[in-house]
């Protein structure tokens, strides 16, 4: 299948810079996958497609400040640092897989400088790597240590469509409500729609709620350069799913109750699962590499809340995967010609 496959045109107006108003209020396009029917409402009214027992899975990673503005040392030019992965940690320092700018710049014993008031953060180019990857060992006197010390200096990585500097705002509305566990580099957008209200009204409805975790990386959202889907490669991202989740997993499919995936994180954390021989959904943690792409076989996930994604993503090729190529395409132009929002800030989308 060829990446080509996935592609769309979207009027650039179309990408949302900025969240709604108010959490809660966007739109919401409904996709029926038996008979193709798409229907519009809002993200408020949720809980009128949803039944009593559904299972409702939740991705609670929470996004950090990894994006790093600073100085080369000591020619002073100025360089930025996008935090991948952490490699290791041993205090007082820190090494970690970044994205680096001006790359070409930076070679191994680079040495750069953030700081802000009296905090001082410091980095060294230890490797280098393909698309300006490099390795960086990050180290700071502040007894915080380096995690407190990108507590303070970082900037939310707003994604690169969204075309201004992020404000202090992003720190909240760039975040799920339910964020709990440090991790991510991207939020898990479908969930920024939630509010603890809404949560509320779900489970006064009946709706059931489980969360996994998954710390989306730059595997989630990195360029599909392959012409062919089948060769791309998603790098590895750290997903726990506990024993509790995978019991509430295993009732909903015992009992052939829907499990609703919030997100794309959601489905990968839940299709890298093992279903044991008695039909019992596996808890695991570690990384996956898996790769949902049209073909694969859902086992585990029945419904799916996201967002709109970019044209050929591995995000849509995992939402076509799902609904369909011809029905997902569908329902993006029909989203379009509606004036829906798209990306990280824009509007919702639920594949039932």
């Amino acid at each position: 299948m060829q990446v080509a496959d996935f592609d769309f045109t979207l009027p650039e107006e179309l990408i949302a810079q900025e969240p709604p108003a108010h959490r809660g209020e966007s739109r919401l396009l409904v996709l029926h996958r038996d008979s193709g029917i798409v229907e519009h409402s809002a993200f408020s009214r949720l809980g009128n497609f949803l039944v009593a027992g559904d299972l409702l899975v939740l991705n609670n990673t929470r996004v950090f400040p990894a994006r790093l503005l600073g100085n080369r040392a000591p020619s002073g030019g100025a360089v930025e640092c996008l935090l991948v992965r952490q490699l290791e940690r041993d205090p007082p320092t820190e090494v970690w897989e970044a994205l680096v700018h001006p790359g070409q710049k930076l070679k191994p014993g680079a040495l750069m400088v953030f700081e802000g008031g009296n905090l001082r953060l410091h980095g060294e180019i230890l490797d280098r790597h393909f698309f300006g990857r490099r390795t960086v060992r990050l180290s700071t006197d502040d007894p915080g240590g380096v995690t407190a010390a990108v507590d303070r200096l970082g900037h939310m990585p707003l994604p690169p469509y969204i075309k201004r500097a992020d404000r202090p705002c992003d720190r909240d509305r760039y975040q799920t409500v339910y964020a709990r566990e440090r991790g991510s580099i991207a939020a898990p957008t479908a969930g920024l729609h939630f509010t603890q209200g809404l949560l509320a009204d779900l489970e006064h409805r009946g709706v059931k709620k489980a969360e996994v975790t998954l710390h989306v990386g730059y595997g989630t959202f990195k360029p599909v350069r392959a012409e062919r889907v089948e060769d791309h490669v998603v790098d590895p991202e750290y997903f726990e799913v506990t024993p509790d989740t995978a019991v509430a997993l295993t009732h909903a499919r015992w009992e052939r109750r829907r499990v609703i995936a919030v997100g794309t994180t959601t489905v990968r954390a839940l299709e890298s699962l093992a279903i044991d021989a008695h039909d019992a959904i596996q808890p695991a943690h570690g990384e996956t590499r898996t790769f949902i792409r049209p073909g694969h076989t859902f086992r585990v996930v029945n419904a799916l809340i996201t967002n709109f994604h970019l044209p050929r993503s591995s995000l849509l090729m995992l939402v076509a995967a799902f609904a369909g190529r011809e029905q997902t395409l569908g329902a993006y132009r029909e989203a379009i010609e509606h004036r829906y929002r798209f990306y990280s800030y824009g509007d919702a989308m639920l594949i039932v």
